[in-house]
């Protein structure tokens, strides 16, 4: 094991260099390109492949195993693999066990599709969301344990360039691949591209774990409680020990910091802000599919196009957090996914159309659409809102509890979200594409409310641990 990296102060340039911010930038990259083969672009495979609207919103119900990863979190945190974890350490272990699940995911999915066997498609596509999960868990507690805190922001920003660059690939890639060839070539290669990870996973060393005294010393009093109230003994009082101090320990401190009426009230922003933007996940590719429009267009407009859009909302989400604050640029976030998911409903009034457009100044022949309208307006704010949403998330968090904390928060964002989108494809089927995306843009209602409720209360931002 080595120590945090700390980079000088003055030498923010050169610390893009290091060993340890390059390989982030590998890691984002490994991390978002299973997330886009489970929910986007499985789904045009699906629709592809003439499985029902229906049939297709259950598929996002996969995705509950992503937003229900704080249910083994503290088991990755605490728990040894056999023989792994004595020669690569506890994080690099469970990430190269997650990468080569995901890998194997991709190919044995590339050889049996949708086709063949819906329920066995279904079941690997399971495995493959349980594997993304666990492999963002130990990416996070990789990212905070291995370089020293100044050092974060740039941990964090090649994390988001890499995450970007494996949605374009695993969006637009995967669709030019499914178009040419074949959807099983596309995640064949997909499946490839994970190589990626698994040796960056190699590559880097095992960061050393620090606990401070304070924290010790809170969980022994939690383990006290508990054991007054168990009074269990041998295997059950050393799995007790280990409950007290990675399970309960984490969600107290939480609960004590905020108390009960505010942490619920942040509980619930927290698990309903990105309910509008989540419920229509699955329907997006359908839509267009059914508009009429190529997957070739589909991947220049949404997966190319899309991604970089939402870069700049990002960004500007970010300025603006700076120049006024947090919990303004939240409650603005929420206002506009719920007002930009309504362009869905002008788009689905009418065909796919492309239209050709020259400039004149430059011989180059533009195509744009209706869809670049509604793409545009829509990553805007969902870049935007993201942004604000981790913000908000990563002021919350005690660092003493940094990555169960921040996995139960990243859970609960997309848990009810899932679970309603299971529904989507009924909902669809049974009123239309325009009373849907009605219906989601009410969705996010509920959201500008709690942003409105939380100014109530102090800025988070200024938290204690």
């Amino acid at each position: 094991m080595e120590t945090a990296t700390v980079i000088p102060q003055g030498n923010i340039l050169r610390a893009y260099w290091h060993k340890e911010v390059l390989a982030m930038l590998l890691l984002g990259f490994s991390a978002g390109l299973p997330y886009l083969l489970i929910f986007g672009t499985l789904s045009a495979w699906l629709r592809d492949a003439g499985v029902s609207r229906t049939t297709i919103g259950y598929f996002a119900w996969v995705g509950i195993t992503l937003s229900v990863k704080f249910l083994w979190a503290p088991v990755i945190d605490r728990t040894a693999l056999p023989w792994l974890d004595g020669r690569m350490g506890r994080r690099r272990s469970w990430l190269l066990v997650s990468q080569g699940m995901l890998a194997a995911g991709l190919l044995v999915m590339a050889i049996t599709g949708p086709s063949e066997s819906l329920l066995i498609f279904a079941g690997l596509a399971l495995v493959m969301a349980f594997s993304s999960a666990t492999q963002d868990i130990c990416i996070d507690a990789w990212r905070i344990e291995v370089v020293s805190p100044a050092l974060q922001g740039v941990m964090s920003s090649t994390y988001i360039i890499g995450y970007r660059i494996a949605m374009i690939v695993s969006g637009a890639l995967a669709l030019y691949l499914a178009q040419y060839f074949s959807w099983k070539f596309s995640y064949a290669v997909m499946g490839m591209c994970m190589l990626v990870g698994i040796l960056t996973t190699l590559w880097i060393h095992e960061p050393e774990r620090h606990i401070s005294q304070e924290t010790t010393a809170q969980e022994y009093v939690t383990y006290q409680l508990l054991v007054e109230r168990f009074a269990t003994k041998g295997i059950w009082d050393r799995f007790l020990r280990w409950f007290s101090s990675a399970v309960v320990s984490p969600f107290m401190d939480f609960f004590t910091r905020n108390g009960t009426r505010r942490a619920l009230v942040i509980l619930a922003l927290v698990a309903l802000y990105k309910l509008s933007d989540i419920s229509m996940m699955m329907m997006a590719n359908p839509l267009y599919l059914d508009l009429g429009f190529s997957k070739v267009h589909i991947a220049n407009i949404t997966k190319i196009f899309g991604v970089l859009v939402t870069i700049i909302g990002a960004v500007v989400s970010g300025v603006l957090i700076v120049r006024f604050g947090l919990r303004q640029m939240l409650l603005l976030g929420a206002a506009l996914v719920a007002g930009t998911s309504l362009l869905f409903v002008w788009l689905a009034q009418y065909p796919a159309e492309v239209w050709i457009f020259n400039p004149g100044f430059v011989d180059i022949n533009i195509e744009y659409s209706r869809l670049v309208i509604v793409i545009t307006g829509d990553n805007f704010s969902n870049g935007f809102a993201a942004t604000a949403l981790v913000a908000y998330m990563s002021s919350l968090t005690n660092q003493a509890y940094t990555a169960t904390q921040f996995a139960l928060f990243s859970s609960l964002m997309t848990l009810p979200g899932k679970i309603i989108s299971g529904f989507s494809g009924q909902i669809v089927d049974s009123m239309g594409y325009e009373w849907f995306f009605i219906y989601v843009s009410l969705l996010g209602i509920p959201a500008i409310f709690l942003c409105l409720l939380i100014f109530r209360y102090p800025d988070p931002s200024v938290k204690s641990g």
